[in-house]
């Protein structure tokens, strides 16, 4: 489907005739029910057909509901592949903070892996600027910082710590 045809579609549901009797249709079965003079209802209807947006059958006229599948199908993109390390990350966090820190290893590793790329690689951090970006994602700092050491996501030397592993953003 072309996006002629498309725009052609959308521009007959904008004007009022035609909303009118389309909904007449849906709703009551009936395009006289549009409250149009049966002149202007035979106009709209026949631009209707030639839309594509309605038929007339041996028991009436109806919309043609699988027009509007069509015009689903035509402007459909394909949705983004999803990872499913990103698919983990996404059910533990709410709004940018962690529901829980997740207990089985792959899962934690998949969240901590995530939360490793606010610090920048090549940056030295002090504790306390480490404890304030991990509280933004969960009130037991201490445990985070303590699962990025142990998992090689960061490194620690007398209270400074910096990006030792995890994936990195380009």
């Amino acid at each position: 489907m072309s996006e002629e045809e498309i725009r052609r579609v959308l521009g007959l549901l904008y004007q009022e005739d035609n909303l009118r009797v389309v909904s007449a249709l849906v709703l009551h079965g009936d395009p006289s029910a549009a409250g149009l003079d049966q002149d202007a209802t035979r106009r709209t209807l026949d631009r209707l057909e030639r839309g594509g947006l309605a038929e007339r059958t041996p028991d009436g006229w109806h919309v043609r509901r699988e027009r509007f599948r069509e015009l689903l199908h035509a402007t459909a993109k394909p949705a983004a592949p999803v990872s499913d390390e990103d698919r983990v990350v996404g059910n533990f966090l709410v709004e940018g903070r962690l529901r829980a820190i997740p207990t089985r290893h792959e899962k934690r590793l998949a969240v901590l892996n995530h939360i490793a790329r606010v610090f920048e690689p090549g940056v030295r951090y002090p504790e306390k600027d480490v404890n304030l970006a991990l509280r933004a994602f969960h009130d037991d700092f201490a445990a985070l910082r303590r699962y990025l050491v142990e998992e090689e996501l960061l490194s620690r030397e007398n209270n400074v710590y910096w990006r030792s592993g995890g994936a990195v953003d380009l």
